[in-house]
């Protein structure tokens, strides 16, 4: 059975109006996504390369440079943390290593004391969560 053909090769020009109102709908949606507010407290890592991992099971605290803390994604005050990370170390059946996600403004002290309370609730390690430096392009060979 042989199929009738209606379908005409398009040969007009193409009509500016319709990619014009396109492209600046995208512009419009661009500049609303950027005014969004993303929720979550903005922490920068410091940068390192080659730091040791863990295989342990962990916990993670994450410390803002005001000095707040964070356990599983809330604001919580040192007592409370004190007996959550205590509760975390009885239920756990390998000693636990603490991740400490701390902003780059953040001082010693205020790491020292996080690594304190932790040590005494049952928590011996801890280490920095830090993020990977930018690795840059392989150059390309020259033509001989």
């Amino acid at each position: 059975m042989k199929f009738p053909r209606n379908a005409r090769i398009f040969r007009s020009q193409l009509e500016v109006a319709p990619f014009a109102a396109v492209f600046f709908l995208l512009v419009i949606f661009l500049l609303l996504a950027s005014l969004l507010y993303t929720p979550g407290v903005r922490l920068q890592l410091p940068v390192a390369d080659n730091l040791p991992g863990t295989d342990k099971p962990t916990v993670a605290v994450a410390l803002d440079k005001n000095g707040r803390l964070y356990f599983e994604n809330q604001v919580i005050e040192e007592e409370d943390l004190k007996g959550r990370l205590r509760q975390a170390a009885k239920r756990s059946t390998e000693p636990l290593t603490l991740i400490v996600q701390m902003d780059k403004e953040v001082t010693y002290e205020m790491w020292l004391r996080l690594t304190l309370l932790a040590r005494d609730q049952g928590i011996t390690e801890a280490l920095l969560a830090t993020l990977p430096r930018p690795v840059a392009a392989p150059a390309l060979p020259s033509p001989p």
